[in-house]
């Protein structure tokens, strides 16, 4: 199986690809893992065409062939005044439902302080409406992200804490992807009638 981790800093370095790092390492049930740190690429801002995602100078078509191959996701957003970042945004709305459709996501804000719980909740109610990943139950808030995942060896109890809640989210990914692969197979092979008429979410 392969696992494709998207960190949506705007920044570079960034707390949130750094996240991204630590639980690429921590990954077991998943044979490839491909990280695409979103600022790296020159992607177009989404404009309602499937224009917009082929510039001369886009590297779309790299990100769309990993996400066509992967069997789950993880998705990284720092919280920026309470909201998902730009670039997650965008990213949601460039991905095409035939890469995307029926693969788990696992949801990951990053925050500097306290807070994160908006990200989380904004992903949940609006991002995932036509592209139709499925959110998994479990999702990650990394709170004061300066301070943790910084090194291999930790005695903080809180840190230790989140460090077990990591690898638990990262085994249940895992088995929500073994699971939906029957839904994606069904979905090609036995189509529901008529089913292009229900691509978009309602």
């Amino acid at each position: 199986m392969e696992l494709v981790i998207v960190s949506a800093s705007q920044r570079s370095p960034s707390q949130s690809a750094k996240v991204a790092r630590y639980l690429n390492e921590r990954v077991e049930g998943f044979s490839k893992v491909n990280h695409i740190e979103l600022c790296q690429y020159n992607l177009s801002f989404w404009d309602g065409e499937a224009d917009s995602k082929s510039t001369d100078d886009s590297r779309w078509p790299l990100i769309a062939q990993q996400l066509r191959n992967a069997d789950a996701l993880v998705l990284i957003t720092p919280e920026w005044g309470g909201m998902a970042s730009p670039l997650m945004k965008n990213f949601l709305l460039m991905c095409d439902n035939q890469d995307t459709a029926h693969k788990p996501a696992l949801l990951v804000a990053v925050v500097s302080g306290i807070s994160g719980a908006y990200p989380i909740a904004e992903l949940r109610m609006n991002a995932l409406k036509n592209n139709k990943l499925v959110a998994t139950p479990d999702h990650l808030i990394i709170r004061n992200v300066e301070q943790v995942l910084n090194h291999n060896e930790v005695d903080d109890e809180r840190e230790l804490h989140l460090r077990q809640r990591i690898d638990y989210s990262l085994h249940m990914l895992e088995q929500y992807s073994e699971a939906l692969k029957a839904i994606r197979f069904q979905h090609q092979h036995q189509p529901f009638p008529k089913q292009q008429e229900y691509s978009y979410g309602m």
